[in-house]
C-alpha cells in the first residue's frame, strides 16, 4: 500500500509539473496584426456622472476607436413589461455606422457590468420559465431589429454564462442552447455567436462547444471579497496562448479577448471608490503593463474594458494620461 501511494504521489507530481510547464513556462511572439477595440456601457458612463452620448462620441472622434463591443441591458430596453424602448441603442448603432465602426453586440439577461444580470424590476419576481420566456422575447426583438445592420459583425449571447459571478439566477445550459438556436434562426446573415468565459478560471471547453467563437476575459489585479484583499493573478501571457491553441485545435474555434482590464476593480462601485483606492488596481503604469501583457498572449483581437473611466479621469479628474496613451492603439 505504501508503494502504491508513493507511485501515485510521484505520478501526480509529474502531472502537476507537466501542467505547470505547459501553461506557465515559455513565451510566444505577439500577433503580427492586433485589432484593438473597447467595451462601451451606457450604464457605466452614467454611473460616473458623465454625459453618456458625449462619452460615446469621444471614443470615435478623439480616441479613434473603430472596433466596439456594445453592451445591451434588459432593464434599459424593457423597463415596463412589454414596452420596449430602443431609442438609446438605435442612436448608438446609428452613430457607430456613421463612423464606420464594427460592433459586437452583447445580448441577453447577463451582460457586462455589476450586478451582471440586469433584470428589470417587473421581471425579478417571475418564475424561472416565465422569466426565460421573456428573455427569449427580448432576444427576438433585438435580433430582428438589428440583423440588417451591416456594422454588427457578431452577437455575444450572455456574458460568462458558466462563471458564477454577479447577482444572477443559477446557470442553465439548456436555456443557453435555446437562446443560441433562436438567434441563429432569426439572423439570416449567419453572424458568429460568441460565448464568453473567464480567462482565469476556465479552460473554455463548454464555451467552445456551444459558440462559434470564444470570448475570454483578461484581468490582472482584482478585489477578492472571499479573501478580503486585492489579488494579482500569478499568470503569464503563455497561459492564455496555450489555452487558445487547445481551443483551436480541438474545437476549431477562434479565441478573442472580449474584456481586457483597463479600469480599477474596487470593492465598491467606481463612483463610490476613492481615487487612491482605484489606483491600487489600475493607474497609468498598470495600464501600459496590461497592454504589453495582452500583446504577449499572441491573441490578435482585444476589447479593452474601461474607456468610460479613462474619459472620467480626463474630464473629471484632469488626468488625461491613460486616455492619451490609449490613442496610440487606435490611431
Amino acid at each position: 500500500m505504501k508503494k502504491l501511494l508513493k507511485y501515485f504521489s510521484l505520478a501526480l507530481l509529474a502531472i502537476i509539473l507537466l501542467f505547470a510547464g505547459y501553461f506557465f513556462v515559455g513565451s510566444v511572439e505577439s500577433a503580427k496584426e492586433i485589432t484593438w477595440g473597447v467595451n462601451f456601457s451606457q450604464k457605466q458612463a452614467e454611473a460616473l456622472g458623465l454625459d453618456w452620448q458625449e462619452t460615446y462620441l469621444a471614443l470615435f472622434d478623439d480616441l479613434g476607436v473603430r472596433n466596439l463591443k456594445l453592451i445591451t441591458y434588459w432593464d434599459l430596453l424593457e423597463k415596463d413589461e412589454g414596452q420596449y424602448d430602443f431609442g438609446d441603442l438605435d442612436w448608438q448603432i446609428e452613430k457607430a455606422n456613421e463612423y464606420g465602426v464594427k460592433a459586437l453586440l452583447v445580448i441577453g439577461m447577463k451582460t457586462p457590468g455589476w450586478p451582471e444580470c440586469h433584470i428589470p424590476e417587473w421581471a425579478k419576481g417571475l418564475g424561472k420559465e416565465e422569466q426565460q420566456a421573456e428573455i427569449l422575447k427580448l432576444l427576438e426583438k433585438i435580433v430582428l431589429r438589428y440583423k440588417n445592420e451591416s456594422g454588427i459583425w457578431a452577437w455575444q449571447v450572455e456574458n460568462e454564462p458558466f462563471f458564477p459571478f454577479g447577482e444572477c439566477p443559477r446557470q442553465d445550459k439548456d436555456f443557453l442552447k435555446k437562446e443560441i438556436a433562436l438567434v441563429k434562426s432569426l439572423d439570416d446573415k449567419n453572424r458568429p455567436i460568441i460565448i464568453s468565459d473567464s480567462g482565469e478560471f476556465s479552460f473554455w471547453v463548454t464555451a467552445a462547444r456551444m459558440g462559434d467563437m470564444v470570448g475570454t476575459t483578461l484581468h490582472r489585479k482584482v478585489w477578492f471579497k472571499e479573501l478580503n484583499r486585492y489579488v494579482k493573478y500569478p499568470l503569464r501571457p503563455i497561459f492564455y496562448w496555450r489555452k487558445s491553441r487547445i481551443t483551436n485545435v480541438l474545437f476549431g474555434k477562434q479565441v478573442i479577448v472580449g474584456e481586457l482590464q483597463a479600469e480599477p476593480w474596487c470593492l465598491k462601485y467606481l463612483d463610490e471608490c476613492p481615487l487612491s483606492e482605484q489606483e491600487k488596481t489600475m493607474n497609468f503604469e498598470r495600464f501600459k503593463e496590461n497592454i504589453e501583457f495582452a500583446k504577449n498572449t499572441g491573441l490578435s483581437q482585444h476589447y479593452l474594458w474601461g474607456a468610460e473611466w479613462w474619459y472620467w479621469m480626463k474630464e473629471k479628474r484632469n488626468k488625461p494620461e491613460i486616455w492619451e496613451e490609449a490613442k496610440k492603439l487606435f490611431k
